[in-house]
């Protein structure tokens, strides 16, 4: 299991609602930033399988598909408020398919003093001229691989009577 990967966000003065914290909306857009900085980001040592170093997982995905978001989780735990320094999002792969792949988060100081959530995201690989899923090369495995971490540490359920009715 790998550390996940840190990349710090800006919590910018819109981000904030009537409530005075980060919309809970806005998270999933926080999310979305991580995973763009992630797939832009050199695979140095997770490329393999062909891939270079200075490729990024965008590249390895290629021209003719598209990688889409199938599934998102979230659970918040703190609020987050309007601050002058960033917030940090936390991003691992907790699971890799066929031609799919999950992503876990943690929005958190850079230190995990807090954590304000944790998420989790489905994503598919899709070709672009058929709009069908294809199964993931091994230079792109390899690099999810690389990644791979544990499970989403979601707060467990608590039991719940049946829905009557």
């Amino acid at each position: 299991m790998s550390a996940p990967l840190q990349f710090p966000l800006q919590v910018r003065f819109r981000d904030v609602d009537a409530y005075g914290h980060v919309n809970n909306a806005t998270y999933f857009t926080y999310l979305e930033d991580a995973r763009s900085q992630l797939i832009h980001t050199s695979l140095g040592s997770a490329a393999g399988g062909g891939a270079t170093a200075e490729q990024t997982f965008e590249q390895l995905v290629g021209e003719e598909n598209f990688v889409l978001a199938a599934r998102h989780e979230i659970e918040y735990s703190a609020p987050l408020l309007y601050r002058p320094h960033p917030v940090h999002v936390e991003i691992w792969v907790t699971r890799i398919g066929s031609s799919s792949f999950d992503f876990g988060y943690r929005v958190a100081e850079d230190d995990g003093s807090t954590v304000y959530a944790v998420a989790s995201s489905s994503m598919v690989l899709v070709s672009r001229a058929t709009g069908k899923p294809v199964p993931l090369s091994e230079a792109q495995r390899h690099a999810l691989e690389t990644w791979l971490g544990g499970d989403v540490p979601y707060r467990p359920r608590r039991d719940t009577a049946p829905a009557q009715g």
